[in-house]
């Protein structure tokens, strides 16, 4: 039997892995305050798990693009998932900061296999013009994970109790398990997938003597090129800022603007939800640009364009006078990211060929974990110290210089299709 438009329910398991990565991520900002008030946590104790987090993550990020090289996108999916569910559901043991701390810290390790196995996967699935799309739409799943978790978890932590939120939302990683060791091979080993949508994709995926050479992956050859550094350098720069809306919003809210846990859980989904519109739009936009006649590389270049050009409506986000609007405005920082990171983590599959892909695009996360580590820590002596205002204020100003080095650093000749 064959699934008709398998590519269509690949990209839906792609946007379901994303979507649960984040609810499980963003369900400890939702409680936070709960949970810091029963383990006696400050502000900057809590900028200390996530920093653990962080640390785990920057560590795996480049360790996991490498991992999935070798073992494969379906070997190496099932391994990061199936271990961030179990360490999403083991929030409900913790009892101090210490506990809290060790568990954040396995979930970092196992989190960031998602990125780098669902860019293989889209490589392995959809051809170039199409590849910004395959990957705003599982991207467009962190923002449909963190739109649905405060309403979720808020509502779970009001009748049932915190720890009982955790072990709900971590579950849902061990049912798509099940559903992905079912359905996924890359498409020459896929024998769900009909002849003639294989005859449509196999000239333009990657081939399936790339997906076998992972074995003589040069990583220091790797993270050496210029390709691979500048995509660090961006990321290092940009992830941050995403990072502090989810890991951040909800605190900035109950302390700043009177929220309570309840109406965190009404209103803190709207900036992720509109996100999901910018990675949609943008995927479909660097694809309409290239079918109009554009080449590859300026289509891609041109969606960081047009999201940075959003981004300094953060600098607006405290200095409104209401809280509708101050999420107005983070609204503008979520959609402009979006546009931005569709295309930034396509570019590895545009960069580099079928073996390394992963490797690069593990780099380049590390990078964006890294980024985030210091900018957590700052987050939490200045919140603590002194205001929200400076964090926004730097938030609207980073992409700017990001895609300015994207530009520089990367000419069109650096591509693998022009």
């Amino acid at each position: 039997m064959k699934i008709p438009k398998l590519r269509r329910v690949i990209a839906a398991l792609l946007f379901l892995s994303t979507m649960i990565n984040y609810a499980d991520r963003l369900a400890l900002s939702i409680v936070s305050r709960d949970i810091r008030a029963e383990f006696h946590m400050t502000e900057q104790d809590y900028s200390y798990v996530i920093t653990a987090f962080f640390v785990a993550y920057a560590i795996m990020y480049a360790g996991s693009g490498y991992l999935v090289d070798r073992l494969g996108t379906r070997r190496g999916f099932a391994l990061f998932i199936s271990t961030w569910s179990i360490a999403a559901m083991l929030h409900a043991l913790a009892t101090g900061i210490w506990s809290l701390g060790a568990v954040r810290f396995l979930l970092g390790l196992s989190q960031p296999g998602n990125w780098p196995a669902a860019a293989k996967a889209v490589a392995e699935w959809f051809p170039p013009r199409h590849r910004a799309l395959g990957v705003g739409i599982f991207n467009a799943g962190s923002s449909l994970g963190s739109a649905i978790a405060p309403p979720m978890v808020a509502y779970l932590t009001l009748r049932f109790g915190w720890r009982f939120a955790f072990l709900a939302v971590g579950s849902t990683g061990l049912l798509w398990l099940a559903a992905w060791l079912f359905l996924y091979q890359p498409p020459h080993r896929n024998h769900w997938l009909g002849a003639e949508e294989y005859a449509q994709i196999k000239d333009g995926v990657h081939s399936p003597e790339e997906a076998s050479a992972a074995a003589h992956v040069d990583w220091r050859k790797v993270i050496c090129m210029r390709q691979c550094y500048t995509l660090i350098l961006a990321r290092f720069l940009t992830d941050p800022v995403i990072y502090f809306v989810i890991f951040w919003l909800p605190e900035y809210l109950r302390k700043e603007r009177g929220f309570d846990l309840k109406m965190v859980g009404d209103y803190a989904w709207v900036p992720f939800a509109a996100a999901s519109v910018g990675y949609l739009f943008s995927g479909w936009l660097s694809g309409r640009l290239m079918q109009a006649g554009w080449k590859l590389p300026n289509a891609r270049k041109f969606g960081l364009l047009l999201g940075t050009l959003l981004m300094p409506a953060a600098i607006l986000a405290p200095l409104v006078p209401t809280a509708g609007l101050a999420i107005a405005a983070t609204c503008f920082v979520t959609v402009g990211h979006a546009f931005f990171v569709a295309n930034i983590q396509t570019l590895p599959a545009d960069l580099f060929h079928g073996h390394e892909m992963g490797t690069a695009s593990g780099f380049s996360g590390m990078g964006g974990a890294i980024g985030g580590i210091l900018a957590n820590l700052g987050t939490g002596y200045v919140v603590q110290h002194f205001s929200y205002a400076p964090i926004f204020f730097l938030a609207g100003l980073v992409h700017p210089f990001a895609t300015a080095l994207v530009y520089w650093l990367l000419p069109n000749r650096y591509f693998l299709r022009e």
